[in-house]
């Protein structure tokens, strides 16, 4: 690790650590499994944990985005050490056309929203997703308020589900999922 931030530098969009929102993300598809083979896009990825995740446990085809390329070596690093492969896409939300969403059967999120002004381009996104086809979005946060504005305006606008989450072991970790589904 000390290598790779050496060599990388450290990302600048806070993709710079493990967050403990990923165990809420593991735990939620321990909990509802993804079919075999499905394709997941792991959106503003950092260290990639979710989308290896899902690439591990349900063979799934793994794009991991993230606006920060910095990030991209410790994803691939971590992607190794889990004995799985992830293809890598430098964008912001924004930049990410239906014809881009199509690709994917399954959205991911973790610890994405923390500003405020996060809120207008994920809630855009997540629309385009849907009307692309995207079976399933889910957006995991540890609770800050830019998330749980999204998630409300996802609810009334996009049938979302919004709720809480928490993870005992091995972090002790909380916070809250936005479900989207067709």
């Amino acid at each position: 690790m000390r290598r790779l931030r050496r060599e990388s530098g450290d990302p600048s969009l806070h993709g710079n650590k493990f967050w403990k929102s990923s165990c809420i993300t593991m735990d939620y598809f321990r909990e509802f499994p993804l079919p075999k083979g499905v394709r997941v896009l792991d959106l503003g990825c950092g260290w990639g944990l979710g989308g290896i995740y899902c690439a591990k446990n349900f063979d799934a085809e793994v794009v991991s985005l993230d606006a920060d390329a910095s990030v991209f070596p410790f994803a691939e690093y971590h992607a190794e050490l889990n004995g799985v492969e992830i293809q890598t896409w430098q964008r912001r939300y924004e930049q990410l056309r239906k014809e881009d969403l199509a690709a994917f059967d399954v959205i991911i999120g973790t610890d994405i929203c923390f500003w405020d002004k996060m809120t207008a381009p994920l809630f855009n996104l997540t629309r385009r997703a849907l009307q692309a086809g995207v079976e399933l979005i889910v957006l995991v946060d540890p609770g800050r308020d830019p998330f749980r504005a999204l998630a409300a305006r996802a609810e009334k606008k996009l049938d979302a589900v919004y709720e809480e989450w928490s993870v005992p072991h091995p972090w002790n970790a909380s916070g809250c999922l936005m479900i989207a589904a067709q």
